[in-house]
């Protein structure tokens, strides 16, 4: 006997979260924002609010930029492909995630894994010029988070392991998306971080599940 799904739940399907929704949708709009400026001002707007270590490494006051970067980089993508993959990534982790901790602390939990994982990059290069563009440290962390709670916990350091070796791999082969080089450390810790935050964020309902 096949057994069809309801109206209802078919369109819990598609239904996100709605702090997930509104993280996918704010990427989408500046993705789309960005491609309708000038390319000289789209690059300005990627040199000023994009991630670079220098300026945080260099010795130097921090200028306005410095201060909004940790946050701002995470919204800026180099092309579709790129988009495409990290926005894949919110929609599988994030409604999980949100369920667990709730619309703000999930806010919170992937900006901050974000940051951490800009931070972890300019630890291991603090002079490196490179502008670091997108969400994938932030969406690490919510696989870190991910982890923590699913079906994987028989399994759990091999695929902690597994994906270690991945992100190591794939940054030192520098396969990124648009040819732009993989800011692999960074992806790294986005992700230890979600590994070591998520019980700090979980609501106490969720607590040891």
């Amino acid at each position: 006997m096949t057994i069809h799904p309801s109206p209802a739940d078919r369109q819990k399907i598609f239904n996100l979260p709605p702090m997930t929704k509104a993280l996918l949708v704010a990427n989408v709009a500046v993705f789309t924002l960005m491609l309708l400026l000038p390319d000289d001002v789209a690059d300005r707007m990627v040199d000023l609010f994009g991630f670079t270590p220098q300026r945080y490494g260099g010795g130097e006051g921090l200028a306005w930029p410095a201060l909004l970067d940790p946050v701002s980089y995470q919204f800026l993508h180099g092309g579709f492909a790129h988009l495409a993959v990290n926005m894949l990534g919110l929609v599988a982790f994030g409604a999980g995630v949100e369920q667990r901790l709730g619309r703000w602390r999930l806010l919170a939990f992937y900006l901050l894994c974000g940051i951490i994982g800009a931070f972890a990059e300019c630890a291991i290069d603090p002079g490196s010029t490179e502008v670091m563009i997108g969400a994938s440290a932030a969406i690490s962390g919510l696989f870190g988070a991910i982890l923590r709670f699913r079906v994987f916990r028989r399994g759990f350091w091999m695929m902690v392991g597994i994906w270690f070796l991945a992100n190591a791999a794939t940054g030192i082969a520098g396969v990124g998306s648009e040819g732009a080089p993989v800011a692999w450390i960074a992806h790294i810790g986005g992700f230890v971080a979600g590994l070591a935050l998520f019980p700090l964020f979980v609501r106490r309902e969720f607590a040891g599940l």
